[in-house]
């Protein structure tokens, strides 16, 4: 069965089939192959939905969209702007740093890219910036949107390995905090050196009267972020919550969102919705079918024999992953692999919610490398560019986030110091 299913999937691949109906045409065929009853897959495929913090996708996603029609996302820009807009380079910081801001409340690094993107693109072209070096620097600074939680793939990941989604949304913030410095000292640096944004400047707003414009936008993620830890609702509440407080600080403070507006906004997020939930549902029953075929275990014992130490491990393991995350979806990866990898790294005494991080920060990096880099193809989107273009300015975003990743690998109190903090026991 199992190497019908993984012949079938591959094949799928180079054929450029989606990547939710390669795995579930794969796995239709391993059950026929095995000659069990087709109803496994109509009840795997529902119990792999069938859990209280998926929920939290679709309201994450609704958030996201209405952040960005309802003018919070312009005035996060404006507020990013205030702060780092006034030295050269002031503007592509301001793109890292305002996707840094967005992703407290998003989950969702497509929802970032079109959301900051849509403002920040023009702005960087109008201020002599190359379109290709604007579109690869928004999709690689919108990857903060899975990395800062909430975070919808490590969400995911919780569900799958059964690790508390509170804490790896802790954990997600020494991560994410590196990895924004390191992409605004780099930008920084790369404008000086090409002698980029002399005149970032014009046009600033004076700190104060954009952070008071600002106020109701940097409040949200105060009270989603406040409220999860503070105990007052789950991560899967606190996305309501986000609807809830997006919605009325669109409508009713901001008032840039119509009632017209709203049937568009609920038709993009249900569609971005239906998309991931059937990447989930066709992963769960393939994760399920190579379970009962004992492949997890199998991978388990060779990797424990080829790689004897943690340290070679997590290399091998980084490998593979940044292999994997530029041919199949984040979501998918995480959902099929996580359940495999988390038992074999607990193993070598690597802590599961640290593991996760690592996971998701390299999974993380499919989205921004070709060939199916869902950040560059929405990036290329909004530049209005083919992604060939967009290769060159990309690599060395590429490698700086590589560097990070081996930082946040090899020195865990960066991700676990303040899960250690805040759940000490």
């Amino acid at each position: 069965m199992t190497p019908v299913m993984i012949t079938t999937m591959v094949l799928c691949f180079a054929l450029t089939v989606s990547v939710a109906v390669s795995i579930g045409l794969a796995s239709i065929l391993g059950i026929q192959v095995a000659n069990a009853n087709m109803l496994i897959a109509v009840k795997e495929m529902f119990t792999s939905i069938n859990k209280f913090p998926l929920a939290a996708i679709p309201f994450f996603i609704l958030a996201g969209n209405l952040m960005e029609t309802g003018g919070i996302s312009r005035r996060l820009v404006e507020f990013a702007k205030s702060i780092v807009g006034g030295v050269q380079g002031g503007l592509p910081m301001t793109c890292v740093l305002t996707c840094m801001i967005f992703a407290a409340v998003s989950g969702s690094s497509v929802a970032t890219t079109f959301a900051i993107g849509a403002i920040l693109i023009p702005a960087l072209i109008k201020h002599g910036y190359p379109t290709s070096y604007a579109a690869a620097l928004q999709a690689t600074s919108a990857e903060l949107g899975v990395i800062i939680p909430p975070s919808i793939p490590m969400i995911l990941y919780g569900v799958s390995a059964e690790v508390s989604i509170g804490e790896l949304f802790i954990a997600g913030f020494g991560p994410g905090l590196l990895i924004s410095a390191a992409l605004m000292l780099f930008v920084w640096a790369y404008c000086k050196y090409k002698g980029w944004g002399k005149n970032d400047g014009d046009g600033r707003m004076p700190f104060g009267k954009a952070t008071l414009q600002a106020g109701w936008a940097l409040f949200m993620p105060v009270i989603i972020l406040g409220g999860i830890y503070g105990g007052v609702f789950t991560p899967t509440e606190a996305s309501a919550v986000a609807v809830f407080y997006a919605l009325v600080v669109g409508v009713v403070i901001y008032r840039e969102i119509k009632v017209k507006d709203l049937f568009a906004i609920l038709r993009k997020s249900a569609i971005s919705s239906a998309v991931i939930m059937f990447i989930i549902a066709n992963a769960g029953l393939f994760a399920f079918l190579i379970t009962r075929a004992g492949v997890p275990d199998a991978i388990g014992r060779w990797l424990e024999a080829v790689l004897q130490s943690p340290t070679l491990f997590l290399l091998g393991v980084n490998a593979a992953l940044f292999i994997i995350g530029m041919f199949i979806e984040t979501s998918a990866a995480i959902i099929v692999l996580a359940p495999i990898l988390a038992p074999v790294a607990m193993h070598f005494g690597v802590d599961p919610v640290h593991f996760g991080l690592i996971m998701v920060v390299n999974l993380a990096l499919g989205m921004i490398t070709p060939p199916f880099g869902v950040n560059l193809f929405a990036a290329c989107t909004v530049a209005r560019i083919s992604l060939d273009r967009i290769v060159k300015h990309l690599l060395p975003f590429v490698g700086v986030i590589l560097v990070c990743l081996m930082v946040v690998t090899y020195v865990p109190w960066i991700s676990l110091a303040l899960r250690d903090l805040v759940y000490a026991k």
